[in-house]
Parts: structure tokens; sequence; C-alpha cells
């Protein structure tokens, strides 16, 4: 999955237009034009796209995480400069303030099934010896069940 795919997936999921979208990228103190937003969320053979630079990802998870659970005191964290799926999972995981049990639920809305174990994983550090990479699957099916219990009918 691409970067620009999972900011057009999390959109969806939340049902955010492009003002709510510009406000998320600026609770993490980064502006953005409307015409970025647009062209990083067209489709990859429209001549206007845009690719979604990694850090650029890891700004907008800060402001989503900002406007979920709001703002803490002092300098807010810095953005990755590089980001996989486990990263973006984990703050995923942060800003809708899930615990392990809400996650595999969410994983069930999207058909998927895995244990406790395999899911601690995922939020290990690299060098952990149980330490596993997420998977582009895992990270859709849980997008997509985020979508299933979080966007409105």
């Amino acid at each position: 999955m691409t970067k620009n795919d999972i900011l057009r997936r999390i959109r969806y999921a939340f049902d955010f237009n492009d003002a709510k979208m510009i406000a998320i990228f600026g609770m993490a103190d980064h502006e953005v034009t409307r015409e970025q937003v647009s062209n990083w969320l067209k489709k990859d053979d429209d001549p206007d796209f845009e690719e979604l630079a990694d850090i650029d990802l890891a700004i907008y998870l800060n402001g989503l995480i900002n406007d979920r659970r709001g703002k803490r005191e002092g300098a807010q964290s810095e953005p990755e400069k590089r980001v996989n799926n486990n990263i973006i999972l984990r703050k995923l995981k942060i800003a809708l303030d899930l615990k392990a049990e809400d996650i595999l639920e969410i994983l069930a809305l999207s058909d998927t099934e895995i244990s406790k174990h395999e899911l601690s994983a995922f939020f290990r550090k690299p060098d952990h010896k149980h330490f596993r990479k997420c998977k582009d699957q895992i990270l859709r099916k849980f997008i997509d069940g985020v979508q299933t219990k979080y966007r409105p009918s």
C-alpha cells in the first residue's frame, strides 16, 4: 500500500472533508494547502497526482493524534522521516485510544483473526527477537475495520 492510499483510506474511514484534512495537518503545526491535499488524494494515474512523503504522513498521523486526544503540553513530537506499517498502526492505535482487545475487535470486523501475541509483536522494537513486520494486508484490514466502526452510515 502506498502512503497516498493510506491517507485516502483514513480520510474515507472518518469521512473527513478537505478543510478537516488541512486542520489535522495544522494540529501538528504544519501548514498545507488545499491543492496539496487534493493532489495527494488523487488516483495514481491522474496527471496532478503528487506522491505523499513519509514525513508528511507522519505529520498527518501526529495531527490526527492531537485532534482525537488533545494536544500535549510543551513541544510536539518530532515526525518520523521514514514510516512503515508498524509505525502507522501504532499511531492509529494511539489516536483512537485503543487497547489490544479493541484492535482485535476491529480486525474481526473485517474478517481477520490474529492472536494477541501476534498483535503485540507489531508494537515491539525492531531489534526485539519477537518483533514482526506489519504487512500491508493487516494494515488494510485494520483500516477497513476502523471504517466499519467509525464511519457515519
